[in-house]
């Protein structure tokens, strides 16, 4: 009678392991806080009706304790899981990641908007200005525009808005070291920051993808021949908060230390984030003679080698042709460039 006994429970034992866990269709968020025991673990599972009892855990944990050290974090529990599974997964630490991204020609000040949205990350810049932010990140003294990756970065509950803007930094700081070493030679750019700031203007003037090295050209040309870059995204960004969205001849005569009909040469420090595309343009600019373009309106430009070209140009794309559905950029950027650019 034990023998049959024996084999009944151990019957019905293999049954319910084998048996997939009670879970919603949808699936499940189940979260293991840090440092709690498996018994713990095993009551939590039974209040949120995943089983019937915390004691088949505590027993199937006792069978095999290579599964008794459970990490922490919050896992995604699909239906048909069984619980060889479930603790196969609270073992492997292969916790919910949450996408964030990063967008070519976000400002710093959009970066922290965007990190600031995610409620699954520890907010840890609260209260402070950008300088702090950076010396908390090791690099005390630098300014924060442009340094950041734009990408799409996975984080983990637990994680705070320093760690995913370390690991944009330490993208950003990767892509650059691997696209200053492809530059062509004899360029009038001497750091790979003198890059990103050029990739960043690029960035922001480039309405289609295939333009930058055009664009690129442009402006590589200019600062070898001394010429003003005249770029009205510079503008722009030296104008912060006070812009409302039209720019003025006004603001073209403005003194910032961006703007660039103004100063010579390129801006203090990028002005948006730089993409890989934009980062491989500034150092690998298109060849030519133009010396300067126009937006069509369409989100393309015109290019011209001369100023005489220029000025029909402009004539006939922004004078005489104005649409109504004019645009200098396919996307919703914060600004659009509407001005000529013309030394």
């Amino acid at each position: 009678m034990a023998a049959l006994l024996a084999v009944a429970s151990y019957g019905a034992w293999r049954y319910k392991v084998q048996q997939p866990l009670s879970l919603p269709e949808q699936g499940l968020i189940f979260e293991i806080p840090r440092g709690v025991s498996v018994q713990r673990v095993a009551q939590d599972l039974h209040a949120a009706g995943v089983i019937d009892h915390p004691l088949w855990l505590r027993l199937y944990v006792r069978l095999h304790p290579e599964v008794s050290h459970v990490q922490a974090g919050e896992y995604k529990l699909d239906p048909g899981l069984t619980l060889p599974g479930l603790m196969s997964l609270f073992t492997s630490g292969r916790t919910v990641a949450y996408p964030i991204q990063f967008v070519e020609g976000w400002t710093f000040r959009d970066v922290r908007r965007e990190l600031a949205r995610h409620e699954k990350l520890a907010q840890l810049t609260v209260g402070l200005d950008a300088s702090e932010i950076m010396e908390k990140l090791g690099r005390a003294g630098e300014h924060p525009e442009g340094l950041f990756f734009p990408d799409t970065y996975y984080f983990h509950k637990g994680m705070s808005d320093l760690d995913v803007l370390e690991i944009a930094l330490r993208r950003m700081d990767q892509v650059l070291e691997e696209e200053w070493g492809k530059r062509q030679e004899n360029l009038p750019l001497k750091t790979p920051y003198q890059a990103l700031i050029l990739a960043s203007i690029i960035e922001k003037e480039t309405g289609v993808p295939y333009e930058r090295p055009q664009i690129s050209g442009v402006f590589v040309r200019r600062l070898q021949k001394g010429m003003r870059l005249q770029t009205d995204p510079t503008v722009i960004y030296g104008l912060g908060e006070t812009y409302q969205g039209n720019l003025t001849r006004q603001h073209l005569r403005q003194h910032t230390p961006y703007n660039t009909y103004r100063i010579n040469g390129l801006p203090p420090t990028p002005i948006a984030l730089a993409g890989r595309e934009a980062i491989y343009a500034a150092l690998n600019p298109a060849p030519g003679e133009e010396l300067f373009f126009v937006a069509r309106g369409d989100g393309t430009h015109h290019f011209s080698a001369t100023l005489k070209q220029h000025q029909e140009a402009v004539l006939k794309y922004q004078v005489r042709k104005r649409r109504a559905d004019y645009r200098s950029s396919p996307l919703p950027p914060a600004v659009q460039s509407t001005t000529q650019k013309q030394e």
